[in-house]
């Protein structure tokens, strides 16, 4: 694998020849890397001639300091997993490198950044949108692919990719869990195995949704009593929303299609989020 951490050895290579007339699968990532990210590399390669991964732990869509200075970094850690998994390129820029020369003036993403995520972390999508164009850019790939247990966040870069009518394919990809349920999240690193035991009423609460979406006339009767089991647990809820797919807002209630519920929860001081799929 190799390791490219400037714009102008990642220009050398998007220009070469064997790049140029090769499919590129791109996995950007912030690093601590997990199996739900080797699953991405795994399937980046059956659909593509070569891979590039990316690893920077973008500061302009933490709302924290403490977050951004918290996250995990596990540089040589992660190395070995990509090498491991065959990836063929890691590209590590600097926050000075990447944003070099560089301006975004943003994009109105309309009701996908004044829902959940979007109220309940101010400006982070145009964060996410400002790196993500970026390294679409200088990366110049066939396929982007994301995990969907960051659900609006694949929305919105589909938005943004179609808003601008950006050459990359993004694919979504399944969630990760461990047996028993827990989501893989970098932010897991951060938890004790005690708080990962109490994480689990994530996962139950979703799963309750999903099993009873039949049982109760209308969404709001469901998501009442879903959250009675959220509340059986220690965690203290963000949001938890059963919404549509493709607009994250609920404009019927008794519509059982087309939907998936999405949690935010505080584990202690740690925000985890989940998501699942119902129909």
């Amino acid at each position: 694998m190799i390791i490219i951490r400037t714009l102008e050895e990642l220009s050398e290579l998007t220009n070469s020849v064997e790049y140029r007339n090769s499919t590129v699968g791109f996995v950007p990532t912030m690093g601590a890397l997990h199996e739900g990210h080797g699953s991405l590399i795994t399937t980046a390669k059956k659909d593509n001639q070569l891979v590039i991964c990316s690893i920077f732990v973008n500061p302009t869509q933490f709302n924290k300091v403490e977050d951004l200075e918290k996250y995990p970094r596990k540089e040589k850690e992660d190395v070995a997993i990509l090498e491991k998994l065959g990836c063929d390129f890691l590209f590590m820029p600097s926050s000075e490198e990447i944003y070099k020369n560089y301006q975004f003036e943003g994009i109105d993403l309309k009701e996908l950044e004044t829902v959940m995520e979007g109220k309940y972390r101010p400006g982070h999508f145009q964060g996410v949108c400002q790196i993500v164009y970026r390294l679409f850019d200088v990366v110049k790939p066939t396929r982007a692919y994301f995990g969907l247990k960051d659900f609006q966040q694949v929305a919105v870069i589909k938005y943004m990719t179609s808003f601008f009518k950006l050459p990359v394919e993004i694919v979504a990809c399944p969630t990760i869990r461990e047996e028993n349920g827990l989501a893989l999240s970098s932010r897991n690193l951060r938890l004790s195995e005690l708080e990962k035991q109490d994480a689990l009423i994530i996962f139950k609460t979703l799963d309750f949704i999903q099993k009873n979406l039949t049982q109760f006339e209308t969404i709001s009767e469901l998501e009442n009593k879903a959250l009675e089991v959220f509340k059986s647990g220690k965690l203290t809820l963000e949001y938890l929303e059963i919404v549509d797919q493709n607009t994250l807002t609920l404009l019927d209630e008794k519509n059982k299609s087309n939907l998936v519920a999405c949690i935010a929860a505080y584990n202690n001081h740690i925000r985890l989020i989940d998501n699942m799929i119902l129909s």
